[in-house]
């Protein structure tokens, strides 16, 4: 990794997560992974025709565990017969050595499972000597097809003949003529193969004619390529010489007076689960399960090779086996611990990936502040925050995850998305649907859509939901003037009912209120999902993309908990068929009046590519708040002391001893008093 970084700032402690694994919520260790594999060989299920297509705890029903019930530990297992193309979905019971589940993924029900690591490599070999392939690189010039770098993506399920039951790949290609060269500044366009993966064999070329390829540089990895680096920069330090203010039993970490455990899954990634807030002696339970359960991206070209780029990275690509190695000083600085998380292979096989999340605290700039002019005070505390992040790389897109706890009790999500936009040649036709980035290079227009899955648990029991929206107070008696603002709360009572839309202008949220838990007033305690009301997907409400994708057309749906609805677009994503995951999760219309609530948040970026975005991009960011409402019975922050430095956060006010009538500055001095100044 090329980075700049002062090392001697900076501190790094290592720990590898699953350690506790007899816990119902915890991790796959790498023993338990191995032991899944073991029994799967035992059965027959696992030998040299079979491969491993996901992995993962089989999470018990979180009402067994509130019993104090004792759960099995299981694992969750994807199985694909790279002979034949049939697989299965097993559940491992990890203690008995059995097979509590086994039943087969039916292609034309649901789907293919994800594509597999080693597939890649496959598509590189068949088209190496394919003569279709070949014979269009010649057309462009190109001799040699190892300068040629290949994208395997995912196919979709369109109504093409001859495709019905085939697991496929679609395959795009860009220009590479030195080891050196940044590819994706070399898109060879008007070209597309398709791959049968299960029968081994180029199914399609399809080529619409000959595009010039672009040849202006991208290599700003190459030092000097685009002039020399600034030295202007002084340095800052991050120092915490007391070590940091978290610390972990197994998986659980506590930092302040939060509590959660950090989980892992290769598909989801970083899953949070039991976060919780020490108030009045006990810590209160708020989400029982966060992770983001899916993420979307779909291109606007509709052109003959690029009309079927969507991507599913969490589905399709399990983008939790695709996560970064941090390095400490650049990808995370200051005082720095960092999990190793085991993760299988197809064969069975146990990797353990190191740094893979990275755990600090942050300064987060003034907690809160105020000048009394009556009491002669100035008082000011500063916030900071947990921050838990992973870093993943899909292709040619990065993203980072990053979860914030604050210490008044707000948590945030923040999606990161930098790396090189996915490019093509631009001509008059691709004008309408991308940005003209380098000379004859198109960047297409596009979106990341981010669906988080939040199981909520506000003080541990049921819960209701309602929809916040501001509203003008029409004059009337008790409006004479016109000053009055107000609000509505729209009670979601069914889960049909619950497919809502955000709404900026009117400052739309949501607020989940224990059903039975409540305040010093007797009001119930809840938190509140403010989201941004950015754009949900812009794919035609009738297209396939929308029908296998139907949780991206809104910002929120709201499920009774079900302990087998996990993902947002179903369990099967790759060419999957539509209208899975939260439409059929909803079929029953559950009510959702005094239920263990589950919240499906989408949210993202619509991206225009900018000239600023090539040929890096800068880190663009989206996400979404949980924010306490009514839960504490004041400020939980009271007790944060004031920052040690070199001077007091709490003191007398300046310049005037005290007295209020000898404010400084001040233009609103009150009458007496008892009559304050705003």
């Amino acid at each position: 990794m090329n980075c700049s970084c002062t090392r001697n700032t900076h501190t790094q402690r290592s720990r590898r997560l699953g350690d506790e694994s007899g816990a119902p919520y915890a991790t796959l260790s790498e023993a338990e992974l191995l032991r899944a594999a073991e029994i799967l060989r035992a059965h027959g299920a696992l030998d040299d025709d079979h491969r491993i297509a996901y992995i993962g705890l089989d999470e018990p029903d979180r009402r067994e565990v509130a019993a104090g019930r004792v759960v099995p530990r299981r694992a969750r297992v994807q199985l694909l017969d790279v002979g034949t193309g049939l697989a299965r979905d097993i559940s491992v019971d990890l203690t008995e050595g059995e097979l509590v589940l086994d039943v087969p993924i039916e292609h034309d029900v649901s789907g293919q499972v994800p594509l597999l690591q080693e597939e890649h490599a496959l598509i590189r070999d068949l088209l190496a000597v394919d003569d279709d392939w070949l014979a269009a690189l010649r057309l462009r010039g190109i001799t040699d097809p190892a300068t040629v770098a290949l994208a395997g993506l995912s196919a979709g399920r369109y109504p093409i003949e001859g495709e019905a039951g085939r697991r496929l790949a679609r395959v795009l290609a860009h220009h590479q003529p030195t080891p050196q060269t940044m590819p994706w500044a070399h898109p060879i366009d008007g070209l597309v193969a398709y791959v049968d993966l299960g029968s081994r064999s180029v199914a399609q070329v399809v080529d619409t004619g000959v595009m010039p390829i672009p040849q202006e540089t991208a290599d700003y990895h190459v030092p000097g390529t685009f002039g020399p680096e600034r030295t202007t920069q002084k340095p800052i330090v991050i120092q915490q010489p007391e070590g940091p203010s978290f610390s972990f039993e197994g998986d659980v970490l506590t930092w302040e007076k939060w509590s959660l455990r950090i989980g892992y899954d290769m598909r989801e990634g970083l899953v949070l689960h039991g976060i919780g807030f020490k108030d009045a002696g006990r810590v209160r339970p708020i989400v029982h399960r966060a992770s983001i359960a899916e993420m979307l991206v779909p291109y606007g070209d509709p052109g003959p090779v690029r009309f079927w780029q969507n991507y599913f990275d969490t589905g399709e690509y399990l983008l939790g086996r695709l996560v970064n190695s941090l390095e400490l000083g650049c990808d995370c600085v200051g005082d720095i611990t960092y999990l190793d998380v085991p993760i299988a292979d197809a064969r069975g096989g146990v990797k353990v990936l190191p740094n893979a999340i990275c755990i600090h605290e942050e300064d987060a700039g003034v907690l809160w502040k105020h000048t009394e002019q009556f009491t002669g005070t100035s008082d000011v505390r500063r916030q900071r925050r947990l921050v838990v992040s992973f870093f993943v790389t899909v292709g040619n897109y990065d993203y980072g995850f990053y979860w914030y706890l604050y210490l008044d009790g707000k948590i945030e999500f923040e999606a990161k998305a930098t790396g090189l936009v996915f490019t093509a040649a631009y001509d008059e036709r691709t004008s309408r649907f991308a940005s003209e980035l380098a000379p004859g290079l198109a960047a297409p227009y596009h979106q990341h859509l981010f669906c988080a899955r939040l199981d909520m648990a506000v003080d541990d029991g049921p819960a209701v939901i309602d929809e916040i929206d501001v509203t003008t107070v029409p004059i009337d008696d008790g409006n004479p003037h016109g000053t009055a603002i107000g609000f509505t709360a729209t009670r979601l009572t069914s889960e049909s009912g619950a497919v809502r839309r955000a709404n900026a202008s009117i400052g739309r949220t949501w607020r989940v209120s224990s059903a039975t838990a409540t305040n010093r007033f007797g009001r119930p305690v809840s938190y509140v999902l403010t989201p941004e009301g950015t754009p949900v997907l812009q794919a035609h409400p009738e297209s396939v993309i929308a029908s296998r994708a139907r949780f991206a057309t809104a910002d929120l749906w709201v499920t009774e908990y079900d302990p087998e609805e996990r993902y947002p677009a179903g369990t099967i994503v790759n060419q999957s068929v539509g209208e899975q995951g939260l439409p059929v999760f909803i079929a029953d219309d559950a009510s959702l009046e005094s239920a263990d609530l589950v919240l499906w948040h989408t949210f993202g970026l619509t991206h225009f590519p900018r000239l600023e975005d090539w040929p890096i991009m800068p880190v663009d960011t989206c996400g979404f708040v949980l924010t306490p409402h009514d839960f504490f019975d004041r400020n939980p922050t009271l007790d944060v002391p004031a920052s040690a430095s070199s001077c007091s956060c709490a003191h007398e006010a300046p310049g005037h001893g005290g007295d209020p009538h000898h404010m400084p500055h001040s233009h609103h001095l009150p009458v007496s008093p008892s009559s304050p100044a705003h």
